[in-house]
């Protein structure tokens, strides 16, 4: 009998319920359009879903729930009629900032390829997609006989998401192209004009194809946080040893500093750059970006030795507020290990950015420096990072203890062996 009496009781619930749901609906079918055919419009459905609404079954969209707090919905029969009925918790949900994640930053990374850079500035490239954390944009100037060839090997990288590039080519202004494209090496001075050309891009880092990352992009992009309201720039000393340094000794023209600036790592914060008033010794007006480049060769092209190099020399000589000056660690060079270390930075925490100039990376004379980027350049994608390229260059680097540089091979390793653990901590918590 008591079994008859429980479902009795629990079909009498049902049965409440259901006429409860019923009432409701029979009230929203008085509103206004309620229950009428909608005509599927699929370009308003798209137009809906790019401005961030859900669609759901072509049904109302989150944009259409009223602005209430949550706290204040009750069941859905006791809802208002102007407030959604199907998926509305759902979809206000979204609308609050709480559950928005911001794009993550892109990092704008350029660099200049002539002759035959191809295979040095992919193998920057790829140290910069091994090491860093945020995303990263490529800006890749190159002679046209060279596009063709980036594309197809930047293409075929895994990690498309981690990075995307664009190819341009090298660009001179017309009156002038000649006298810029032989200063110095060739396409070097393109540099000079990253800030003219790329003018949507608020900050950049500029690097030589010789340079490789040990640590990730992300740490030296950190720095544009640091520079004070009058810094546009950054880069390393061109030595740390006076003694060995070849502006104070031998430079015809004003250079920054003590020893001079390397300009192979070039860290700019390029809005503030194309809006700036240089002091210069040719004029006693102030000139733009634009306006000081083509004055400042006319007056020193017989002086200069290392070219565009030596025009940001003079430029910073005359406007030192405007540089900030990060430590050599991150500008490392064969200078500061072939007559012994002189970078104690690096000593003390390691090389974060190796800069392989005077071509140690394809001749034996620095075959420290050769073996890192032989290591990176044969490193895959996707292979064990200790056990296909920390081990291997380690045991290539013992081989090396019979120069100057060898001698501190540890030096070399130290970052690299850092940023390669923090990798494998970031995957372990699925970062």
């Amino acid at each position: 009998m008591r079994r008859y009496v429980r479902v009795a009781l629990l079909c009498l619930g049902c049965g409440l319920c259901s006429l409860l749901y019923g009432s409701s609906q029979l009230a929203l079918e008085q509103e206004p359009g309620w229950g009428k055919p909608q005509a599927r419009d699929p370009a308003a459905r798209v137009r809906r879903q790019r401005a961030g609404a859900r669609d759901v079954a072509g049904g109302p969209t989150g944009a259409e729930c009223k602005n209430l707090s949550i706290s204040y919905w009750n069941s859905y029969w006791m809802l208002p009629s102007d407030v959604c009925g199907m998926n509305c918790f759902w979809e206000a949900a979204f609308r609050y900032d709480f559950m928005k994640t911001e794009p993550a930053e892109k990092m704008h990374l350029a660099v200049v390829a002539c002759g035959e850079r191809l295979e040095e500035t992919v193998t920057m490239l790829k140290s910069a997609i091994i090491f860093s954390i945020q995303p990263l944009q490529f800006h890749i100037f190159a002679e046209g006989q060279l596009h063709n060839s980036f594309k197809g090997i930047l293409n075929g990288l895994p990690y498309q998401g981690k990075f995307n590039y664009t190819i341009y080519p090298i660009t001179f202004p017309t009156e002038s192209a000649a006298e810029w494209k032989k200063l110095f090496k060739p396409c070097a001075s393109q540099r000079l004009f990253l800030p003219l050309i790329l003018k949507d891009v608020d900050s950049l880092l500029y690097v030589d194809t010789d340079i490789l990352f040990l640590r990730p992009v992300d740490d030296i992009w950190s720095f544009l946080k640091k520079f004070n309201s009058t810094q546009i720039a950054a880069m390393a000393p061109e030595h740390e040893e006076p003694r060995i340094g070849w502006y104070n000794r031998f430079a015809r023209h004003p250079y920054y500093g003590i020893t001079g600036i390397n300009s192979g790592v070039m860290l700019m914060n390029m809005t503030r750059i194309r809006r700036k008033y240089f002091k210069n010794d040719m004029t006693t007006a102030r000139l733009q970006w634009g306006e000081i480049l083509m004055p400042l060769l006319k007056k020193y092209k017989l002086n200069i030795t290392w070219g565009d190099q030596d025009l940001l020399n003079i430029m910073f000589f005359h406007n030192p507020e405007s540089l900030f000056v990060f430590p050599c660690q991150w500008n490392y060079r064969p200078d500061h290990c072939i007559y012994g270390s002189n970078c104690k930075e690096a000593e003390e925490k390691g090389i974060f950015i190796l800069h392989g100039n005077r071509g140690v990376y394809h001749d034996d004379k620095q075959p420290t420096f050769r073996a890192i980027y032989e290591a990176i350049k044969k490193y895959s994608f996707g292979d064990d990072l200790v056990n296909f390229l920390l081990q291997p260059l380690e045991l290539e680097l013992q081989k090396t203890m019979h120069t100057y540089c060898g001698r501190i091979y540890k030096v070399f390793i130290k970052q690299l062996t850092t940023s390669i653990r923090e990798i494998y901590n970031r995957r372990s918590k699925g970062s």
